[in-house]
């Protein structure tokens, strides 16, 4: 087999050996000595098997190399391109803030904002020397002579951090940081610290130093929630960041290094050593003299901000979670205009101020016919209690839930001149009573509404059916849970102020159910359950107008003391031992509802719906409507009250504790009848000679003892 080899090879390629066709070695390739001799002459020594030598390095490592720089070029052109595509120059002048929002009123007036506090950008060029000083002092003093990044301060902050055992500087520019703040996260990764770098030199590559420094200041955080120059120097000092001094720029450029911990407001000794340190290092780089840098004292912050927005409100809290639906995504800063009105809501405030109340807490909620809430209180004080007792607070309602028992017996066929049987009655075990212990048999539905009847309104209920009284309040907007048994119609299920409110106005609107909302309606605002229901619907004309004429009448009865100088109808309300008092009414296009009580239910010796509550009623809408106050005699409703309370078959009327009630009483004379009412209210009306009592007619009572009504 060797000897075949020593001869010479044939043409024919496709006779060769596997062996020769693997070497080519034909008479077509160059002689070469290296294959002259035999076979075993170039089979490696000690390779019996005859395997090929390990391949050998390339020769020319610098044409790899000249290669790898190359593609390192075409990487870094295709990374500038997406970062002109991704990060467009312009989002260097937006703040990386949390999302904010500002809430204006009907008139576009801010009322409140959620967020950050955002200032107007800044341009260093235009800002005195000491101020842009202050900051490259403390943060980057060759920030005029590098190029993004700054050599020697990574060195030095390595030494000084491999020295100390851990991070304690950084070694980050100004552009640097920049770079971080508008466009990364601030994880400390590799890939983050490259990301920063060539962002870094992108920014030099196009913008001026001024223009670098002045994105850096319009958006770099200052504690507090407050991101830019001139949101800082207004926050804290009160003034322009071209009016501070070298004391107060000294301060701000501190509090970056770490804004949370040195804001000023709450640390105000750490805050002014920094400041110290701050002036120091301008004495030290040259940009003030050593003189100047003595005559340097801590600064003083304000103790209030004037200007500064309210930054939590009772109908802001309410109103908030809509507005930032219809704001959609928010990513800075956006503004949504509510349907607040800043008279009216001054009107609510100022009359809680004036109704003098001691422990006793109240809300109030004033909104149009439509539901647009332009006025709402939730408490005396916000800052000490902002728990919304308007919206969140569910209470039983009293005789203000008497409305849905009536406009079920109008939806069953009755009239406000039907006739009821004001008597006393037993249900199942349970034994309403009037609070006065007083029953006037056959009266007519318009007399028992006014004097809020007990009885009246357990046997309509009886008579209707509690299902049907039910369906009433949840047509008007009632969402709250209501039992299924009798006495709902004195109010036992719990209801929210804006609920029962917005209920009243469904009949003054005369649609159902009226939604209360704080924003502007539209389209896309309405629900799918509200397109599937169609909406709206319309009371009945006679209904309406029969539920007016009762509403009407209240006000000559429980509610006098709400009685405006044109048509107003409410309904007082009190629940058991005076825990809590409303009265809700409506007149012009204004419907509102007022609460008073204590936020652990305990019992108000004397308070009443048809006192302190039809007052204030009455005083917002009278400064409202812009109308005269009431200066004649009103004519009240004979034996009007309002028995509120809830009594069981073993329960009977307890006498008040707490404060003494403030005495009462009527007095006739010269054809006139003058009352005293508990809460200090005097009705005259004309005398009313009622001769002798039946004899079997209770005696007359001293009702000064007694913890419900509104007589």
């Amino acid at each position: 087999m060797a000897d075949r080899w020593d001869e010479p090879m044939r043409q024919d390629s496709t006779r060769r050996s596997a062996i020769g066709q693997r070497y080519l070695l034909d008479d077509d390739r160059p002689h070469d000595a290296r294959f002259s001799g035999r076979f075993d002459d170039f089979v490696a020594p000690g390779d019996p098997a005859g395997e090929p030598p390990p391949p050998r390095r390339p020769r020319n490592l610098g044409r790899w190399i000249v290669r790898g720089l190359g593609v390192g070029i075409i990487l870094l052109v295709i990374a500038i391109g997406w970062l002109a595509i991704t990060a467009p120059l312009s989002k260097s002048l937006q703040p990386p803030t949390p999302p904010s929002i500002t809430l204006t009123a009907d008139d576009g007036t801010p009322i409140a904002r959620r967020g950050a506090i955002i200032g107007a950008p800044v341009d260093a060029a235009k800002l005195p020397a000491h101020v842009t000083d202050a900051f490259l002092a403390i943060e980057d003093r060759r920030f005029r002579s590098h190029w993004g990044i700054d050599p020697r301060g990574i060195l030095r902050a390595f030494v000084h951090n491999v020295g100390s055992g851990g991070v304690r500087e950084g070694g980050s520019t100004i552009t640097q940081q920049l770079a971080k703040n508008a466009f990364l996260d601030s994880d400390r990764t590799a890939a983050r610290k490259i990301r920063e770098v060539m962002i870094s030199f992108w920014l030099e590559a196009w913008l001026s130093k001024d223009e670098i420094l002045s994105r850096y200041l319009s958006n770099v955080y200052f504690g507090d929630n407050v991101y830019g120059l001139r949101a800082a120097s207004k926050h804290y000092f009160g003034r322009e960041p071209d009016k501070m001094n070298i004391g107060q720029a000294a301060m701000l450029a501190g509090l970056v290094k770490a804004p949370s911990r040195l804001a000023p407001t709450g640390n105000l000794e750490g805050a002014r050593k920094r400041e110290m340190l701050v002036v120091k290092a301008m004495a030290d780089a040259g940009f003030i003299t050593k003189a100047e840098a003595a005559g340097v004292e801590p600064q003083r912050v304000l103790a209030s901000r004037p200007e500064q927005l309210p930054s939590g409100t009772y109908f802001a809290d309410w109103v908030l979670p809509d507005a930032r639906d219809q704001a959609g995504e928010i990513k800075t800063e956006a503004t949504v205009k509510t349907t607040l009105d800043r008279r009216l809501q001054n009107t609510a405030e100022r009359v809680v101020r004036q109704a003098g109340l001691r422990q006793a807490q109240v809300a109030i909620v004033a909104m149009r016919r439509d539901g647009r809430v332009v006025a709402m209180v939730g408490g005396k004080n916000y800052a000490k209690s902002p728990f919304n007792r308007a919206t969140q607070a569910r209470r039983q309602p009293g005789s203000t839930f008497k409305l849905f028992v009536y406009l079920a017996a109008m939806r069953a066929g009755m009239t406000p001149d039907t006739m009821a049987d004001d008597s006393r009655v037993e249900i199942a075990g349970w034994k309403p009573k009037n609070d006065d212990n007083r029953y006037l048999g056959q009266i007519p539905l318009r007399r028992a509404f006014a004097r809020s009847s007990n009885v009246v309104a357990a046997r309509l209920t009886q008579e209707v059916g509690v299902r049907n009284v039910i369906k009433a309040a949840r047509d008007l907007g009632i969402s709250t849970p209501i039992p299924n048994e009798a006495t709902i119609g004195l109010g036992t299920a719990e209801v929210s102020l804006l609920e029962l409110t917005a209920a009243y106005a469904a009949v003054a609107n005369g649609s159902y159910p009226v939604h209360p909302r704080g924003l502007e309606d539209s389209g896309a605002s309405k629900s799918w359950l509200q397109s599937l229901t169609g909406g709206p619907r319309r009371m009945p004309d006679g209904i309406r107008d029969h539920m007016l004429d009762l509403l009407g009448a209240s006000l000559r009865g429980t509610g006098r003391a709400a009685v405006l100088t044109l048509p107003a109808y409410g309904k007082t309300g009190t629940s058991q031992q005076s825990r809590d008092a409303w009265f809700i009414g409506f007149a012009g296009d204004l419907v509102v509802g007022v609460w008073v009580g204590n936020d652990d239910s305990s019992p108000n010796a004397g308070l009443h719906g048809g006192g302190i509550p039809a007052q204030m009623w009455r005083q917002f809408m009278v400064s409202a409507l812009n109308i005269a106050p009431v200066v004649t005699p009103v004519v009240v409703e004979e034996n009007a009250m309002d028995p509120d309370a809830v009594v069981g078959p073993e329960e009977g009327i307890e006498a008040p504790t707490g404060d003494l009630p403030i005495p009462e009483g009527t007095i006739d004379g010269l054809g006139m009848q003058m009352k005293l009412g508990r809460d200090g209210s005097i009705s005259i009306a004309p005398s009313r000679d009622r001769g002798p009592p039946p004899p079997d007619a209770p005696p007359p009572r001293d009702r000064r003892g007694e913890d419900d009504g509104e007589e």
